[in-house]
């Protein structure tokens, strides 16, 4: 990656972490508050002020890292995830869905994405893990679910799309088992 593409990457990635810390207030919540939003536009809200906007791959994030912490009995800052993109992943748009549900972040040093994968075989490969009991999870989002999460932001409001990942079958999405 060049020089000034990092230099903008990381511009963006601090932009959106100093928009994180204004989520609590923008949703006309304290700083301290930790519980999660409670319907679908707020986290709607939130994965356009972290990513830009909000398409399938910020709500199977969402999706994904409410999976977790339900699954691993973790509150919100009690996960740690490491995002592995495959060499076809369009972008890293899960992570930043995974940053809103779980809110694990680069500066708080429980997000990590790791750069792109030679292989093909998975769109986005993430481990989390509960940092207190330090069980862990893989979630796997096969290349084979592409297509169909392309097509959910056809033609859809941010609300549909939503809905359509939520409601979407688990395993048509991704896998998910526990590592050893």
């Amino acid at each position: 990656m060049s020089a000034p593409k990092q230099s903008s990457r990381f511009l963006a990635l601090c932009f959106s972490l100093s928009v994180v810390g204004l989520i609590p207030s923008a949703l006309g919540q304290s700083s301290q508050a930790t519980s999660p939003p409670q319907s679908p536009q707020e986290w709607i809200r939130l994965g356009e002020a972290v990513h830009g906007g909000f398409g399938s791959h910020i709500a199977l994030g969402i999706r994904i890292g409410l999976d977790a912490m339900n699954r691993l009995g973790a509150k919100p800052r009690q996960i740690e995830a490491v995002v592995q993109e495959g060499h076809s992943a369009p972008c890293a748009c899960v992570a930043d869905g995974l940053m809103v549900a779980t809110a694990a972040s680069p500066g708080q040093r429980t997000l990590q994405v790791n750069p792109k994968s030679h292989e093909d075989h998975f769109m986005v490969s993430i481990e989390l893990r509960h940092r207190v009991t330090q069980s862990s999870l893989v979630y796997v989002i096969p290349t084979s679910a592409m297509a169909s999460l392309a097509q959910m932001n056809v033609g859809k409001s941010a609300l549909e799309r939503f809905q359509v990942v939520m409601q979407t079958p688990a395993e048509t999405l991704f896998t998910v088992k526990e590592k050893p």
